[in-house]
């Protein structure tokens, strides 16, 4: 019911309302293309499974290059990448990133042949300065991160629709990404809302884009 860095904190009784952490990470936000669409014409008993499946694609390859899911909001996934090396910290989300899109590629072949209801992943990679502990009231905590740049990540993750790109990145995850650089291309800048200066928001090339079916 937590993630795994998370819950180990747990574990170890470290649950003190307000007890926070200021951390840098890599941070991932993402959704499931058109959902309200699917969940309003699906049959009531595969939106369930439907969550199930891309779930998995989508947090196996977090898990893999070492992320952590901090929350499940509905059909989004916020997830964390940490470390004290901010470039390995970036290329593990990006490689996260281009192994999910893979997953969802080939969920989306098995989900089809058996005539189930299919979609895509939007995702949003940002990286900056959070706080990350236990925040709530007395009744109910929360182990999450808070801070601006939670909040722009989200803001980055809802451009995706208005620029038609399934992948986003910041302009300060695109400096931070090492070798993953030079597939970066620059999708134009924008104004966030809630977020006080435009940024130059950034797509893979299409030599790693995954072909579309």
């Amino acid at each position: 019911y937590l993630g795994r860095d998370a819950g180990k904190r747990v574990l170890r009784g470290q649950i003190d309302r307000g007890i926070t952490d200021q951390i840098e990470a890599a941070l991932w936000f993402s959704d499931l293309r058109s959902y309200t669409r699917i969940a309003d014409s699906a049959a009531p008993g595969e939106i369930i499974p439907l969550l199930n499946d891309y779930s998995d694609a989508i947090i196996s390859a977090i898990y893999h290059e070492s992320g952590d899911v901090l929350k499940l909001i509905g059909d989004g996934v916020l997830a964390i990448f940490t470390g004290e090396n901010r470039v390995r910290v970036c290329e593990s989300a990006m490689a996260a990133a281009i192994a999910a899109r893979q997953s969802v590629l080939d969920l989306n072949h098995t989900r089809s042949v058996e005539n189930l209801p299919v979609t895509d992943m939007y995702l949003a990679l940002h990286v900056g300065t959070v706080f990350y502990g236990n925040i709530g009231s007395k009744e109910r905590l929360d182990f999450t991160v808070i801070g601006p740049a939670v909040n722009e990540v989200s803001r980055i993750a809802a451009m995706c629709r208005s620029v038609d790109q399934p992948l986003l990145v910041s302009s300060a995850f695109a400096a931070a990404v090492g070798d993953f650089r030079s597939h970066l291309v620059s999708v134009g800048r924008f104004a966030l809302r809630g977020v006080a200066q435009p940024q130059e928001l950034y797509t893979l090339d299409a030599d790693l884009q995954i072909r579309k079916e």
